[in-house]
């Protein structure tokens, strides 16, 4: 049986225990004896992700040759990386705009909303964007001191961690990420996923320092390099021959930690946000079924999707039960390299870029979260606030950590931007889980193929060496 498939029926498993568990009681057996080897799992993973990254970097620049063949690779990578964002992007606007899952709520509960963000706006010194004070309306007197009695949704002890951190990132100039890009010190940036950027900005300066080198010299850190990427390599290969029940660990111990007790309680997740969930999920899917074969069938002559979806599936099957483009790119790597047949000196420089950089399902997810909300709190958004919400969304994918749960802060981000109230966040958090699982699986499958489109189309995979 494919490893894929045996990740599929691992992913099935987990759910149907975590369900069947909670319905027999078991919730307390299956958090303490199961839920602790998926975690266990997503941790080696994260053990291999950074110094693969590390070594993969340099030794595919060491391998190029030529300082100017590293400028025609980098130059094409960001170039489709950027262009693909932005496609998402406008597929997330036109999905949000058509089905308007925002003015699906009623009336009276769209007028609390829109009540409750003028007395944010108040709050905050602000006016809103569409002139309108509907709490100066004598006939919503009433509905407004119900309105201001309540707790407002900032005050989640969930929401107001994250906001605190999105306060933060809203605050900084527009040049922040290129400052985060440099390290200070290369060893603390080794030691926390969450720096990759820095990693990979270290790897490659030290990756293009090795090309300046004499020959004599640098073939010792060449073959050095090579090995080293090999044995982590190696040390993937050793993981994932337990991935099957690493994944079910993985599964049932967060769908466990969903429902509970109550099985019930997963689907009344999605009671309240069908529609906001059924046009994330369709545009998503629209993004790594339509799109995403029609852009390679453009670069690539004699394309085959059904052969790129099974060589990267156990990827996709990792990046869904993690939420994790960082954890999964060790798997991510290999795939492309083993199954696609995609050039090392292309994937080892591609993918780590693409992990910290292509965020294509967040960026259409960020998209329609910030119109839905607005259409909640009966907000009209212009066409300027939404090509604000084009730019912000693309420069907050640049750099955001590839770790689960990093998407809702910039969302956060996002929202400021155009004068909305962060804490919203609050309304979605209950099918952010999940739709984060998806969408973390498109941004996995949009850098695999952006990786073969440059090493199948441009000849990159027969670089000059001279």
């Amino acid at each position: 049986m494919p490893l894929y498939v045996q990740i599929i029926v691992g992913l099935l498993a987990g759910i149907v225990w975590a369900l069947l568990g909670g319905w027999l009681g078991w919730s307390d057996f299956t958090a303490q004896w199961i839920a602790p080897f998926g975690r266990i799992f997503l941790n080696l993973l994260k053990l291999i992700a950074v110094p693969l990254v590390f070594f993969s970097i340099i030794g595919g620049i060491v391998q190029l040759g030529h300082p100017r063949n590293l400028g025609r690779l980098g130059l094409r990578t960001i170039g489709l990386y950027v262009l693909t964002t932005f496609m998402a992007i406008g597929l997330g606007l036109l999905i949000v705009n058509t089905v308007q899952p925002g003015k699906r709520f009623d009336e009276t509960s769209r007028l609390e909303n829109r009540l409750s963000y003028e007395l944010w706006l108040q709050q905050e010194g602000m006016v809103p964007h569409d002139g309108r004070w509907l709490m100066q309306n004598e006939a919503y007197e009433k509905t407004l001191a119900e309105v201001a009695s309540r707790t407002g949704y900032e005050n989640i002890g969930q929401v107001r961690d994250r906001l605190a951190v999105a306060q933060k990132a809203g605050e900084s100039g527009p040049l922040t990420f290129l400052e985060d890009m440099v390290p200070e010190n290369i060893f603390l940036s080794l030691s926390d996923n969450r720096n990759m950027l820095q990693v990979i900005f270290f790897a490659i300066l030290f990756g293009i320092a090795v090309l300046f080198l004499p020959k004599e010299k640098a073939v010792y850190l060449t073959g050095f390099m090579d090995a080293v990427s090999e044995a982590f390599i190696k040390m993937v290969d050793l993981v994932m021959k337990g991935a099957p029940f690493f994944v079910f660990a993985l599964m049932a111990g967060m769908v466990g930690e969903m429902a509970g007790d109550n099985p019930a309680r997963v689907l009344e997740l999605f009671v309240g946000l069908t529609w906001y969930s059924v046009a994330v999920l369709a545009g998503l899917l629209f993004i790594a079924f339509v799109l995403y074969p029609a852009f390679m069938s453009v670069f690539i002559k004699r394309f085959s999707f059904m052969d790129f979806l099974r060589g990267i599936s156990p990827a996709q099957m990792l990046a869904f039960s993690t939420s994790s483009s960082a954890a999964t790119l060790p798997v991510t790597i290999e795939c492309v390299e083993e199954n696609l047949k995609v050039d090392p000196k292309v994937s080892s420089f591609v993918l780590p870029i693409g992990a910290t950089l292509n965020m294509d399902g967040t960026s259409l997810y960020q998209a329609i979260a910030v119109v839905f909300l607005a259409q909640m709190h009966w907000v009209e958004l212009t066409l300027g606030q939404q090509l604000t919400v084009v730019l912000t969304t693309t420069l907050a994918s640049i750099g955001s950590a590839a770790i689960p749960g990093a998407g809702i802060v910039m969302l956060m981000v996002v929202l400021s931007s155009v004068g909305l109230n962060p804490a919203w966040v609050a309304i979605i958090l209950p099918v952010d889980r999940i739709l984060d699982m998806v969408r973390t699986m498109v941004n996995v499958t949009g850098d695999a193929a952006i990786s073969v489109i440059i090493g199948k189309s441009t000849g990159l995979d027969k670089i000059d060496k001279r």
